[in-house]
């Protein structure tokens, strides 16, 4: 699937969740000319590893961290909802924040993770990352595009609006594999810019080639390529 969307959002649980999940596609999308932005549900505030740095700063930490994951992909906007980490709900409250995003970018396309958990994959089944790809599938259908759902976001000034594609990641059954062979090292660098969260960035960025590595194995392409797979659904 190769054709060229304008707008994209992506919707993900905490930082760097879409720099391990689709930051070399991202990276392909904007040297396309698509405008990419980022709306990143909470802070990452249960996150990081060293217990000399005060938890207080760790949200603040994070939110610079993301933002410069996001340049070296070539994303400039990116907005916190600053939800609790490690308790996020797929509630009303979230799915309405969510639609209030998709209104204000109006985006033809919305990249999200999967609400169904990957057995194979435990650690990219984070409880948050369910509960954002639940929100997130609710806010594209049906409350981005109902006029009667949420009336005080129409009172706020934010139009309906129809995403005609979801682009789920880490889901359990891929449809779409994308070739970021050319763009793996952006997505390298985009995941080491998480400083915070990585003990050994050099075991990191190991396990990340090899996994985008055998995504490509999986997607029939040839060897020494990398990819990021998705399941894709379309709406009318």
């Amino acid at each position: 699937m190769t054709e060229a969307h304008s707008l994209i959002l992506v919707v993900s649980a905490h930082p760097d969740d879409v720099d391990f999940g689709a930051a070399g596609s991202v990276a392909r999308w904007c040297e396309e000319g698509n405008r990419v932005s980022y709306l990143i549900l909470t802070d990452g505030d249960a996150g990081g590893f060293d217990p000399a740095v005060p938890r207080t700063e760790i949200a603040g930490i994070r939110r610079v961290e993301q933002r410069r994951a996001a340049a070296e992909v070539g994303v400039e906007e990116v907005e916190f909802l600053g939800y609790p980490d490690g308790a996020l709900v797929a509630d009303l409250a979230l799915r309405r924040d969510i639609a209030r995003a998709i209104r204000r970018h109006r985006p033809d396309r919305v990249v999200c993770q999967s609400p169904e958990r990957d057995y194979t994959r435990l650690a990219a089944s984070h409880p948050d990352h369910l509960a954002a790809g639940s929100a997130a599938l609710g806010a594209v259908y049906p409350d981005a595009r109902n006029p009667f759902a949420f009336p005080e976001l129409l009172a706020e000034g934010f139009e309906p609006h129809a995403a005609g594609e979801v682009w789920l990641m880490a889901h359990p059954s891929a449809t779409v594999y994308v070739d970021i062979t050319t763009t793996i090292d952006k997505k390298l660098a985009a995941i080491a810019a998480h400083e915070s969260q990585l003990p050994d960035p050099e075991a990191t960025a190991a396990r990340v080639l090899g996994w985008t590595s055998a995504t490509a194995k999986a997607g029939g392409l040839p060897e020494g390529h990398f990819a990021e797979a998705f399941y894709v659904a379309t709406l009318p």
